[in-house]
């Protein structure tokens, strides 16, 4: 049996919030000088900072200053992530024209992570996008631990679905699904994407995946097989979550486009810049990163025999 891959895939680069947010704080100098050198890999999209009180996550406490300081670069779409209408407020002021918003499909996991429910997030995520479109910007609305919850154990996919529905039904622009503890394996990815595209075709569809079991760039394969071409990859596989106990990093954006331009999919990215950026994302925070391809490089580097 063979798959007609999509010719070519979006990566929206997330290790500047997603990735940092889950690490010692680091200088607001280091952080600019990694969006810059992510801005010059290729990639087109960069999740750039999170607009949430330093209270709750001190890692984004200076997510004005970093926004203010970057060099744009008009061949990078640059977003922020908002938990509430508040943070919303401020990305739209700091002048981001793509906002993500962010819901949990589990109870509990979106009490422990915002302390109200999922429906009470739903209710002001519309908000959100009302504000938004107001003011000519897009929200997607990221559905976290779509695949599971570190509490809950297994969600259904009904539940989910009902999340998505909610937020496209409300005006949402695009949705992601957030594997966010790496809970999702490529039959479940078949479901949650197969049922999502009959109950919404026309639904933007972004996919999140984590490596915390080993599945993450099966989950993708299985994701290009159906013809998904949107992802998020972190540079060196920074990230985790720190309302999920034991969710690791993100895949790696080095082994996603390594993977993806091997197989003859696009993705506009040249995978030596990446690997120098994974490099220099592994010096900054002082840990060695989980990035196979970091560590290898790509399959075609080869050594004096």
């Amino acid at each position: 049996m063979s798959w007609e891959l999509p010719d070519r895939i979006s990566v929206r680069e997330v290790g500047p919030r997603d990735g940092l947010q889950n690490e010692d704080p680091v200088p607001t100098d280091a952080k600019v000088a990694l969006i810059e050198a992510l801005s010059g890999t290729g990639v087109q999209r960069i999740e750039a900072v999170s607009f949430v009180r330093p209270s709750a996550i001190p890692q984004m406490g200076d997510a004005d200053e970093v926004w203010q300081r970057v060099a744009k670069k008009p061949s990078v779409r640059y977003s922020a992530l908002a938990p509430n209408l508040r943070g919303a407020l401020r990305a739209l002021d700091a002048g981001f024209t793509e906002l993500e918003a962010v819901v949990s499909a589990s109870e509990t996991h979106n009490r422990t992570n915002v302390n109200r429910s999922t429906g009470q997030s739903l209710d002001e995520i519309a908000e959100m996008i009302a504000r938004a479109h107001e003011r000519g910007a897009t929200v997607q609305v990221i559905v976290s631990t779509a695949w599971g919850c570190p509490y809950e154990g297994d969600v259904p996919t009904e539940r989910t679905l009902w999340v998505a529905g909610r937020a496209l039904a409300d005006g949402a622009d695009s949705v992601s699904f957030g594997d966010t503890t790496g809970m999702a394996t490529p039959t479940r990815v078949r479901d949650l994407v197969g049922a999502l595209r009959s109950a919404h075709p026309g639904a933007g569809l972004n996919l999140h995946f984590h490596n915390t079991r080993g599945t993450g760039l099966a989950n993708v394969l299985a994701a290009l097989e159906l013809g998904v071409a949107d992802f998020d990859a972190a540079v060196g596989g920074l990230g985790g979550c720190p309302y999920a106990p034991g969710a690791t990093g993100n895949i790696a954006t080095e082994e996603l486009v390594y993977m993806a331009e091997d197989m003859g999919v696009a993705t506009g990215i040249d995978t030596d810049a990446m690997i120098a950026v994974a490099g220099q994302a592994e010096r900054l925070i002082g840990r060695t990163l989980p990035s196979q391809v970091l560590r290898a490089g790509p399959r075609t580097r080869t050594i004096p025999a």
